[in-house]
């Protein structure tokens, strides 16, 4: 069995003149946690978003290379971008819950692939609200606005949201910075959990993050990678001077 999902050939990304990823070629694991670390502007929310084409909504946007998922080009003509984002969930920094009942933020995706059984449904609002270790929360009350959660409630209703469509990936773009420590440590534990099931990369500006909790990390800088290694081995002992003058914070 091929254990790399997500394989990136020689990618460059520019928008207009400013090129924001630089011959960029990596190989993602298949289940497991990726974490992408650098400074601010080095490319690494830039590189997460080319993942499910969220870039192709900013005008100007060229990309020249390949990303290979299961071995198919997702940048190829024929490639239909809303199978791809069902494919490739995503989970961004600020929660962004539908105005809508916590019941219909988890079911949107589902009815808009055609699911419209009520049991059917109902299943798919429990496993995900179970898996994104909410159910329990919100049980009772399922047809309460979203908008009435905590912060990190939402959050991990996004995620809900994200998997309900049962993707095979999930990117999550420094989804817990705008959240509370408990908040944080309780989306970190699912993250673990997670990657049982989905493939994650996750964009972090926390390195204790990329250190407690991903597998693989990625040090970005100015477009281009620096350093990917398993994240004990990039924080323990990195083989590029750049890494370790980042991650014992003499910049960034």
């Amino acid at each position: 069995m091929n254990t790399t999902l997500i394989d990136i050939k020689k990618l460059n990304l520019f928008y207009v003149n400013f090129q924001a990823l630089k011959d960029v070629s990596l190989t993602i694991p298949n289940k497991a946690i990726t974490a992408f670390i650098g400074p601010s502007g080095c490319g690494k929310s830039t590189l997460l978003r080319t993942l499910n084409r969220m870039n192709d909504m900013i005008p100007g946007t060229r990309i020249e290379g390949e990303i290979l998922i299961d071995g198919k080009d997702i940048y190829a003509n024929e490639v239909e971008v809303e199978s791809l984002r069902r494919k490739v969930g995503m989970v961004f920094q600020q929660p962004n819950p539908f105005p809508k009942s916590i019941y219909d933020n988890v079911a949107y995706g589902p009815r808009l692939h055609g699911i419209t059984d009520k049991k059917k449904l109902d299943e798919i609002v429990e496993t995900s609200l179970k898996s994104a270790a909410l159910w329990n929360e919100v049980k009772d009350f399922l047809k309460k606005s979203a908008l009435g959660l905590s912060g990190g409630q939402q959050q991990r209703l996004c995620i809900a949201r994200a998997i309900a469509v049962n993707p095979d990936i999930l990117l999550m773009d420094e989804a817990t910075s705008a959240l509370d420590p408990i908040s944080t440590l309780k989306i970190e534990e699912l993250a673990q959990e997670l990657k049982t099931k989905y493939t994650i990369v996750m964009v972090t500006h926390n390195m204790h993050q990329a250190a407690r909790v991903s597998d693989q990390t990625v040090f970005f800088l100015n477009g281009e990678v620096v350093e990917f290694a398993e994240t004990e081995s990039l924080f323990s002992n990195p083989t590029d001077q750049r890494t370790e003058d980042y991650i014992t914070g003499r910049f960034g």
